[in-house]
This record gives C-alpha cells, structure tokens and sequence, in this order.
C-alpha cells in the first residue's frame, strides 16, 4: 500500500491563528523521532541504538514486539522512517517532507509506503482503508501535538 497525504500547518488566511516557523515544526518533527512516547501512547519504550547527526537506528518495543527502524533528517526538508523487514514485518517506509509553497504557508507532506505490491494491495484493500484512516488521524494528532508544543515554547530551545 502506497498512500499520502498533506497536512496544513499554518492557515495563512486566518489572521488569529498562530503562526510556526519552519525551523519550529522541524524540531516537532525530530522530536517525534527522538522521543516518540510524547506522541504514541500504546508505546511502551523507545532506544536509541545508534546516532549520527544525519540518521539514528531505534529500537521501538510494543508489549512483547519490537521493532528496529532507521530514521534519516534532511535538515528543514525531511525525516524519512524505514524499517527492514524482521520477523513477520515487511520492510516499509514513511517520509514526512516539509513543504512551504509561500513564505509561512507550511505543510506536511506524510507518504507511507508498506513494500506491497499490487496483488497483494487488492487482496488487503478493506484492511487498508482502514490503515490509511488511521494513519492520517495518527498524523492529525502529531501536528496538533508539534502546534502544542510550539506554542508552549518547547520547540524554541531545542537543538535542531
């Protein structure tokens, strides 16, 4: 299942809304790969094995299941998820891009790619519909929580 969708972060229209910067949403975004219990709440740990300014290799732990990915920065552009298949799990893929058409009007880009191919996207299309809403609601919620974060101030201090 190949799926994507867009996620407006500032309504440039609304004079009252307030207003991220893009080095703020890129700091929400990292900080979902570096702290990812801030936004998954069935999650019960999070490792970082390895860490380079460019990329980290995390070990994700479900109850008994986990889960070894490697998340990639393009510093202000992306941050790219990739899981190598393990166990039961096929190898997948979600990138989230920053997008900014215009000065201020900023966007999240979200594409998940699940390594199946055509055959097998049919034979799982009512599962999918379902992973697709889910998705895009986990992805709702991770940009109000960044919004959150960044009107508190928390994404102001941090390194990025």
């Amino acid at each position: 299942m190949k799926f994507e969708h867009l996620i407006e972060i500032n309504d440039i229209l609304n004079p009252l809304a307030e207003v991220i910067t893009r080095e703020q949403l890129w700091r929400g975004l990292v900080l979902r790969a570096e702290s990812p219990k801030l936004f998954v709440s069935y999650l019960d740990d999070a490792l970082i094995e390895d860490r380079t300014e460019a990329s980290m290799t995390r070990t994700l732990k479900y109850g008994e299941l986990s889960v070894t990915d490697t998340v990639r920065f393009v510093h202000l552009e992306h941050v790219h998820y990739d899981i190598a298949a393990q166990g039961e799990i096929r190898q997948s893929s979600l990138r989230m891009t920053i997008e900014e058409p215009q000065p201020d009007s900023l966007f999240v880009r979200f594409q998940y790619d699940d390594g199946a191919d055509e055959a097998q996207d049919k034979e799982n299309e009512m599962y999918n519909d379902y992973r697709r809403s889910a998705y895009q609601a986990a992805d709702i919620d991770t940009i109000r929580q960044i919004r959150e974060f960044a009107e508190a101030g928390r994404l102001d201090a941090l390194p990025s």
